[in-house]
């Protein structure tokens, strides 16, 4: 869906781009198991997934474990797609990929009495027209990444909150205060809709503590934040710190 018109709404901060520019995200989580077999998951994407999704010509993939968030082992995977036929048809895709199928033949026919995994769930986001595609952050050793999801009570209000973070100016007052954005989605399917999900990366916990200390005083914020326009639009805010596999590719 496209963002409604608001009439109250300041000029766009960035260009506008094509809706056929913009990317779809898809956010994979694995419920893992644990002990010997937790490493199961991981493992198949750093030895067949991540190798396969390249062949699609599929790269910029994130590989995720949380440092704070759901108390219970899981795994994040994020995969941008340029069109979404790819992001619908990613695991028929997969299959047809015959390295693919012999390379993650345990992971692909675990029995029913030893499973790879415990539960996968999928998102499917469209990126945001102010930030259309992922940005891949530098690397460094202690790289931290904030997952947040911005649910809303009703469609109208998610859409402004949208607007807020497009037209408004949010992700340009993000950029200026050091808080990184890797990627912004307004989500198409998946759960706690509706919602808007993004991502931001950093280079330490304190770098992020920083970040959203000058985000929270800054004028441009203050004042966007006291705009009516975008008032009661967020009924439910989820926050996680995930951090990098070292095979991720963000």
């Amino acid at each position: 869906m496209s963002s409604i018109p608001l009439a109250a709404a300041t000029t766009f901060i960035t260009p506008r781009t094509d809706i056929r520019q913009r990317q779809y995200f898809e956010m994979i989580t694995y419920h893992t198991n644990i002990g010997p077999r937790k490493s199961r998951v991981a493992d198949f994407y750093r030895d067949a997934a991540l190798p396969a999704y390249g062949r699609l010509g599929i790269g910029s993939i994130g590989v995720f474990s949380p440092l704070y968030g759901p108390n219970d082992p899981s795994l994040y995977i994020l995969v941008p797609h340029q069109n979404v036929e790819t992001a619908l048809r990613g695991s028929t895709l997969l299959l047809d990929d015959e390295e693919f199928r012999r390379s993650g033949a345990s992971f692909l026919n675990s029995s029913l009495d030893d499973p790879s995994y415990v539960r996968q769930e999928r998102q499917l986001m469209h990126a945001f027209v102010d930030m259309p595609q992922v940005a891949v952050p530098v690397k460094g050793s202690n790289r931290i990444f904030e997952l947040r999801i911005y649910e809303s009570h009703n469609v109208i209000a998610g859409q402004k909150k949208i607007a807020m973070f497009n037209e408004g100016g949010e992700i340009a007052i993000f950029h200026k205060t050091g808080l990184t954005p890797v990627f912004f989605g307004e989500t198409i399917f998946g759960p706690r809709m509706p919602n808007l999900t993004y991502m931001l990366g950093f280079e330490s916990m304190s770098e992020r503590d920083a970040a959203w200390d000058r985000f929270i005083v800054d004028p441009e914020w203050i004042a966007l934040r006291d705009d009516p326009t975008y008032a009661d639009t967020v009924s439910n805010i989820t926050d996680f710190i995930l951090r990098p596999l070292p095979f991720s590719q963000i």
